[in-house]
């Protein structure tokens, strides 16, 4: 018996610490990703509030004349909507959740997958 559940919490530890590994790539890149557009709009929009024009013009006319601007600033609002947000932290949204579910078992885990057994609490 003892020697089944061992075999099992090693194979659902393999099978966690693989999943998140497998994660890491896609994560790095949409982070990076993200980085980026973030730097990009950061620098359009500086350019933006300090070109004189933009106080003289429309809104929409001073968002024509910087385009390098608008376009960085929609990709990032569109990459939100995309749930980038999401992406870029799912290794830790899955370790998380893992975390709530073996709270239950005297267990937990690190943010590789690794299993933590925590010792039985004494009933007395």
């Amino acid at each position: 018996q003892n020697q089944l559940e061992l075999h099992n919490l090693k194979a659902f530890e393999r099978r966690l610490t693989e999943y998140i590994h497998c994660l890491q790539p896609a994560t790095g890149r949409w982070r990076m990703l993200l980085i980026v557009v973030s730097v990009c709009t950061a620098t359009g929009a500086w350019n933006w509030l300090i070109d004189p024009e933009t106080q003289k013009v429309s809104f929409f006319t001073s968002l024509w004349n910087h385009p390098f601007f608008t376009i960085s600033c929609i990709t990032l609002i569109g990459l939100f909507f995309a749930g980038i947000h999401k992406r870029v932290v799912a290794p830790s949204i899955i370790a998380a959740r893992c975390r709530t579910v073996l709270a239950e078992y005297n267990m937990s885990c690190d943010d590789t997958g690794k299993l933590i057994l925590k010792p039985r609490p004494h009933v007395q």
